[in-house]
């Protein structure tokens, strides 16, 4: 990797690395539990009936295969980024900048999907049904506080995020343990088995709930021994995230059985509402609230970073590598973020958005599956002795495969197809165009 800022050190060594195991996995844990746990039950439900918690085993064993392929590179590669660290010292600056584009291109998209989620939440809270420049004004608002908390430093952030993560995760917990004695046995007992197909398509929505990993390990530039640090931060955050996603499906399936594929975008809250009351539905949509609020402060600490490494590597004009020199954090990447993503909030949907969110990030999980096997045979260690993968290639090849046939299942009959590849075509052209202008 090249220095973004010329006759001086490559710009991670001017980051404060903060980061231990225990901030990297609320980061990733804030990534990961989102909003999606709380909208996308239903949707579950809807598709796949009782059987919806099939979605979720299905969706686990594909990010589980996932998880070991960053855990394995994000071992090896230190520099910040994520993946697209890992996919740039595997496979080169082509692949590496096809890999930076979709992170960004995930990242973004997911934050204004869930900023328009979290503002919709935060009026459900209220009752209110305001006009609808009062959402834009809400929404700009949110992402202007949280590039104000990310400007004051990392640690500033982490500890932010911890905090979050505590609040966001208790009312999950309560609504598993109490919520069980509600539950219905005969709300969960199959009435069909759906085929692999539906399984697959419905996963290839749910999978949302699941994605972050992506984002979550870009500041690995500020992490404090990431050959130990990465691995044990996303096996704890992703394992954790996985297990709660399946209790809680349960529960509120127990509790409402079909009828939970008619709660629009409250599905916890109204199984909540049904079980214990008004009040816990306000708790849980409060508790919503929160947790996409902690989802949007690792997103706006994370995003920025891949703007900075990409700057880093002369992909982006080096003014986004600045970093202030106080607080040490990427400022002018951080502003610059903020500044798009509210831009495509404000211009979106939260379903056509979620939508090419997964297929981005799944396109990144192939190539980072790929990048994991490479590394491994180059023997590549920048940060001390690296996690590896137990059973050679066999987890990096069956996530390659699992991910595609994903990827298959959701982009069928898609629009947001063909949003992707156009993508993936002015991405390919603008390689093209550095190139040829270097030349």
């Amino acid at each position: 990797m090249t220095s973004g800022i010329p006759g001086t050190a490559n710009p991670d060594a001017l980051l404060s690395r903060e980061l231990g195991v225990r901030q990297l996995a609320a980061n990733i844990f804030n990534y990961t539990v989102g909003s999606g746990i709380f909208l996308l039950p239903a949707t579950a439900v809807l598709t796949l009936g009782t059987a919806a918690p099939l979605a979720y085993i299905a969706c686990a064993v594909v990010i589980g295969l996932v998880v070991l392929c960053y855990a394995e590179a994000g071992s090896r590669v230190s520099a910040t980024g994520g993946s697209y660290a890992y996919v740039e010292t595997a496979m080169g600056p082509f692949f590496g900048f096809v890999a930076g584009c979709l992170v960004f291109t995930t990242g973004l998209f997911a934050a204004s999907a869930i900023f328009t989620g979290f503002v919709r939440s935060l009026l459900a809270l209220f009752n209110a049904s305001p006009p609808v420049w009062v959402s834009k004004v809400l929404i700009i608002a949110v992402v202007a506080s949280l590039v104000a908390i990310n400007m004051r430093g990392v640690r500033n952030s982490a500890r932010v995020l911890e905090g979050i993560t505590l609040l966001k995760l208790l009312p999950l917990l309560l609504f598993v343990v109490i919520g069980a004695f509600f539950v219905e046995p005969s709300n969960l007992s199959w009435t069909s088995v759906p085929d692999t197909s539906t399984v697959l398509g419905a996963a290839g929505i749910m999978i949302f709930a699941f994605s972050g990993i992506e984002g979550a390990t870009i500041p690995s530039g500020e992490v404090k021994s990431s050959a130990s640090t990465v691995p044990r931060a996303i096996l704890l955050a992703l394992g954790a995230a996985t297990v709660l996603y399946i209790a809680i499906q349960y529960v509120a399936l127990g509790i409402m059985g079909l009828d939970l594929a008619n709660t629009g975008r409250t599905p916890l809250a109204e199984a909540a509402g049904v079980a214990l009351g008004p009040t816990a539905r306000s708790i849980m949509i409060a508790a919503a609230v929160v947790s996409m609020f902690g989802y949007l402060t690792a997103n706006v600490l994370s995003e920025p970073r891949g703007l900075f490494a990409m700057s880093r590597d002369g992909f982006l004009p080096k003014v986004l590598t600045r970093v202030d020199p106080k607080v040490r954090t990427p400022n002018t990447a951080i502003a610059i973020y903020g500044v798009m993503v509210a831009l495509i909030a404000l211009s979106g949907t939260f379903e056509w958005l979620t939508i090419f969110a997964n297929l981005a990030a799944l396109s990144l999980y192939f190539l980072c599956a790929i990048a994991t096997l490479i590394l491994r045979r180059r023997d590549v260690r920048t940060a001390g002795e690296p996690f590896v993968i137990p059973g050679g290639p066999t987890v990096p090849i069956l996530a390659c495969l699992a991910v595609a046939w994903l990827f298959f299942e959701t982009a069928r009959d898609s629009t947001q197809l063909y949003a992707l590849l156009i993508a993936l075509t002015i991405i390919v052209a603008l390689y093209g165009l550095r190139a040829w202008r270097h030349r």
